[in-house]
């Protein structure tokens, strides 16, 4: 099936508009000129300091939560796209209160894909992770979930559908809230030893902007139902805390190993052999491409796919692996890490 390239939407809504994300994928889209671009969240006090941070008229702030269906529809009425990325995404919260993960990211998820359909939104683009591949935690189970939710949507709708509804995964977002690296920023700059779990583990590494393009790279290039991966690079957290130690000119920083945190992987998987075998190579992105099959028994039960592809999983041991000089070459483009090391050495 060809895909078209779309034209620049008028008006954009992206749900969980106040995280790191969000707060990104906003400002890329009102330097490209969108019209209007609309935000709902939660968190007021998110929104009012974004809000006076941005001072712009083109941003139109909702508070709602996707949970309720009823707010979603208020915020997507008369939109041409969405980029939904409202999420329970942090693993310890979600292991101890999956009801919640399920409630934000797979129910909220649906209410975000009922409404656009409803509406009749051109296209709806849904963030994903690593971890809902071969899932071990709620976090991820539940994005599992929202993917099949997505991709029963657009099952439904077909090609012909009003709305194109389509999926993009990707691994660690550098210095995203939460994450590990301004962790480990946060414990040099204070003289406590940086704590890890496992010094093997391997994890993907890709800066916000990159998960931004893909978004767009979804937006523009998706079929019904697709999914897309942005092929990226990683590190072992042992190499990433020594490019950080070198960074901060504080090689002999004591580390602290502090064993497994419940449900972390040793690597985490972007892409299944099975999924590669129907997939798409695009350079940069993989395309894996809807399976469009009924619940007509016999093919979907009994014959099988004998001429699938081998591949092997792509995952973040088996990927392009960064050494130390590498990981500080990449460190180095990020914003918040050159704030950090201005700070630091200014401090000094």
């Amino acid at each position: 099936m060809a895909n078209i390239m779309r034209e620049k939407p008028k008006s954009v809504l992206i749900t969980g508009g106040t995280g790191s994300f969000g707060k990104t994928m906003l400002r890329d889209l009102l330097d490209d000129g969108i019209q209007e671009v609309r935000i709902i969240s939660r968190d007021e006090e998110k929104q009012d300091a974004l809000r006076n941070d941005l001072s712009d008229d083109r941003v139109r702030y909702y508070i709602g939560d996707v949970r309720d269906r009823g707010a979603v529809d208020r915020a997507v009425q008369g939109v041409d796209a969405i980029f939904h990325a409202a999420a329970l995404k942090q693993v310890p919260s979600c292991e101890f209160f999956p009801h919640e993960a399920a409630l934000t990211n797979i129910i909220g998820s649906e209410n975000v894909i009922r409404s656009a359909i409803t509406s009749k939104v051109r296209s709806v683009v849904c963030l994903s992770t690593d971890k809902a591949v071969f899932p071990v935690n709620a976090m991820g189970m539940t994005k599992a979930l929202m993917e099949k939710t997505a991709q029963a949507a657009a099952r439904a709708l077909g090609p012909d559908g009003d709305t194109i509804i389509s999926a993009v995964r990707y691994g660690n977002v550098m210095y995203s809230r939460g994450s590990a690296i301004p962790l480990f920023v946060r414990q040099i700059k204070s003289g406590k030893p940086i704590t890890i779990t496992e010094p093997t583990m391997t994890r993907f590494l890709m800066p916000l902007r990159y998960s931004v393009a893909l978004v767009h790279h979804a937006f523009q290039n998706a079929n019904q139902g697709d999914l897309f991966i942005k092929k990226a690079p990683a590190s072992t957290i042992a190499d990433l805390v020594t490019a950080l130690k070198e960074l901060f000119g504080v090689p002999d920083h004591p580390v602290e190993v502090i064993g497994w945190r419940h449900a972390e992987k040793l690597y985490e998987t972007l892409a299944s052999a099975q999924e590669l075998g129907s997939s798409e190579d695009m350079g940069d992105y993989y395309r894996i491409m809807l399976d469009m099959r009924d619940l007509n028994y016999k093919p979907y039960f009994s014959e099988g796919e004998p001429d699938l592809k081998q591949h092997d999983d792509y995952h973040s041991h088996n990927t392009e692996q960064m050494d130390v000089a590498s990981v500080k070459e990449l460190l180095l483009t990020l914003p918040e890490v050159q704030a950090e090391l201005k700070s630091w050495s200014d401090a000094r």
